[in-house]
Parts: C-alpha cells; structure tokens; sequence
C-alpha cells in the first residue's frame, strides 16, 4: 500500500523544498569559502614545508653524506661516537634514517640557512623534528631536501613516527641550534 504513486516517489522527480535549497547553497557556498582557505592558507601560513625531492640510489646517498659528515665533523655525541657534524651557515648538511637511528647529529646556528638533505638507506622511516612539528615520510630512493632557518638555540629532537621494526621506539637523533659563534 503506497501513499504516492510510483511516479511521484522518485526523488529527481520530487519539487526541491525552500530549505533544501537554502542548505545546498550554504553547503557550497561553504565549500567554495573552505577551498579558497586552503589556497591562502598554502600561501600565507608560513607551516607548509617547502620541499625538494629526487630520485636517489641509497648507497650514491649513503656516500654523499659520509663525505659531507667527514668535511665537517667536529667531535662526537658522549660515548656513542656518532659525530657532530656542523656545516657552514647556507651549506648542505646530510642525515640519513637507518634501522634504528638516525645519523649524524646536526649543529646549526641560530638564524642562518641551511639545506638539510634527509633520506632512508633500508626502510620507510618518518622524520619528525620536535617540539618544531616538521614531519616527512622518508623513503629509500627518494632525497628530501629542505631548507631550513633555526630561530630558536637548543637541542632539537628527530624522533621516527613510522613503524620501523623491533627497535622503532629508540629510533631518535638530534639537530642542535647553537649561538651564532659558538661553534664546536
């Protein structure tokens, strides 16, 4: 038992009510407002990471950033012996993510440019620079390149937030931000 005939039942069929029309056009209209956000957002909210990436072979990177931590390393980290690499203000600076660390450990100084070259030699890692919140997927194969300002002097955390393996959880290096002068 219907209480319409079946010709009259089918929705495209139906009149659009007044409501209906004013919450469509509020939900495009919406939508038009939220898409230009995300235009001005890209553009003026100075958190989106500019970044460069290439195509790399892993080992062509593992020996470009061995060659770049031997030029500038200036000690080593405590007892680990992970070096302390600190490349001149505007240079490049290598860090690559393996199972489970991420080495070597960066010196900067404060208010100078750098360009920070990030890559993976065995498996999918994430970079996660903290409290800054920067956050890639790292990929064997693929060589991030960002150029990054530190405004802030302290030591900088680097933790993995993508599940690497049994040793993800100790998977953290270290960007340290220092005085400009202040070197090694």
């Amino acid at each position: 038992m219907a209480l319409r005939p079946p010709e009259v039942r089918v929705w495209w069929n139906e009149p659009i009510a007044r409501g209906e029309l004013a919450w469509i056009a509020i939900a495009f209209l919406w939508g038009l407002f939220m898409f230009g956000m995300m235009i001005y957002w890209h553009l003026e909210g100075k958190q989106n990471l500019s970044t460069e990436v290439y195509r790399i072979d892993p080992d062509l990177y593992a020996q470009r950033a061995e060659e770049v931590t031997e030029k500038y390393k200036i000690g080593e980290e405590g007892d680990t012996g992970v070096p302390i690499v600190a490349p001149p203000p505007g240079g490049d600076v290598y860090m690559i993510a393996r199972l489970w660390e991420w080495w070597p450990v960066i010196q900067l100084e404060k208010g100078q440019s750098y360009r920070l070259h990030i890559s993976s030699l065995d498996w999918q890692h994430g970079f996660s620079l903290q409290p800054v919140n920067i956050n890639l997927q790292v990929h064997p194969g693929l060589e991030h390149i960002i150029t990054i300002t530190p405004l802030e002097a302290g030591v900088y955390t680097v933790v993995c937030n993508e599940y690497c393996g049994a040793g993800h959880h100790t998977m953290t290096g270290r960007i340290r931000v220092v005085e400009p002068g202040q070197g090694g």
